[in-house]
């Protein structure tokens, strides 16, 4: 069965993204370390996850940075597997969606996410998103947690779990710290 993975970038103090959705924090720490990272845990899956927000940002990046002449080499192929992936996206206000390999789906059905994670393949991840993550952990639906957390406090923003409906027990799997202080911690649930 394939693992449905959560990657997401986290404050010290539980937010992912400032109080209008600010992500600035995370651009001045992004090294070599994060770089493999990224490369690492996108190789490892052939199916992206996301909710409407996300997808419709990375749709606009990707799709033109997979073919942009000032970008790295590595970012160009970084862009053309993510544009040539899978992407199951999750909306309510979108009428189509334009980015190649795209399934969308209404609303979080539980036996839908289990349908798909039978199917043959690589993992599945999920790249922010938190209202997703945050259905998905209500239903137990998601496999591993990998949380890099930034050494930046933003004192207000958006939390991970801010609509949690009950406990969710983790085990600490492993943990890296890169050299510029982020910390990559990799949580399952309890008794999986």
């Amino acid at each position: 069965m394939r693992k449905l993975v959560v990657s997401m970038w986290i404050t010290l103090d539980g937010f992912i993204a400032g109080p209008n959705g600010e992500m600035d924090w995370v651009n001045a720490i992004f090294d070599e370390a994060m770089a493999n990272y990224e490369a690492e845990v996108l190789g490892a899956a052939d199916t992206l996850v996301l909710g409407r927000i996300t997808y419709q940002s990375f749709a606009g990046a990707f799709t033109q940075l997979a073919d942009n002449p000032s970008a790295s080499p590595g970012e160009r192929e970084y862009a053309r597997k993510m544009n040539a992936m899978r992407k199951v996206v999750f909306y309510k206000t979108l009428d189509k969606g334009d980015w190649n390999n795209s399934m969308l789906l209404r609303d979080v059905s539980p036996e839908q996410i289990r349908q798909l994670k039978q199917e043959p393949g690589q993992n599945m991840l999920i790249y922010g998103s938190a209202s997703i993550v945050q259905a998905l952990t209500n239903h137990g639906l998601i496999d591993e947690y990998q949380l890099l957390v930034h050494p930046v406090v933003l004192g207000d923003g958006k939390p991970l779990f801010a609509d949690a409906r009950q406990q969710t027990k983790l085990d600490l799997l492993k943990t890296k710290t890169h050299p510029s202080g982020v910390v990559l911690l990799y949580y399952r649930p309890a008794n999986s």
